[in-house]
């Protein structure tokens, strides 16, 4: 994997976390909204609304950089359209970054060792 590709699952990976927060938060607020009188709503939302354009541009560079399967690239598209879906793919994300990093070294060192 090389360095490009490393970042662009980073930055999905680093925005994944705060994205389902917000949303869950938004969610939060709704209620909250329609059952006293605070009212967060509009800057929730546009915290939400922020970070969730990034999501989709980090998901497309990430996709376009990793060659990920219709299927993968759209369980990491539905992961953050469910209100806890961005803890899930947080996670996944590490894995795979971490399991990239893994084969890279293995293959550094058969490059070294042969």
């Amino acid at each position: 994997m090389d360095l490009k590709t490393a970042s662009a699952l980073r930055r999905l990976r680093l925005v994944s976390a705060p994205e389902a927060v917000s949303f869950l938060v938004l969610l939060l607020c709704s209620v909250l909204k329609r059952t006293t009188e605070f009212n967060a709503v509009p800057v929730m939302g546009y915290v939400h609304a922020v970070l969730f354009v990034l999501y989709v541009i980090f998901w497309l560079d990430a996709w376009n950089r990793t060659k990920w399967s219709f299927g993968t690239a759209a369980l990491y598209f539905v992961l953050s359209v469910l209100p806890t879906g961005g803890f899930f793919a947080e996670r996944k994300l590490r894995r795979e970054s971490e399991n990239a990093v893994i084969a890279a070294r293995a293959r550094e060192e058969g490059i070294v060792n042969a």
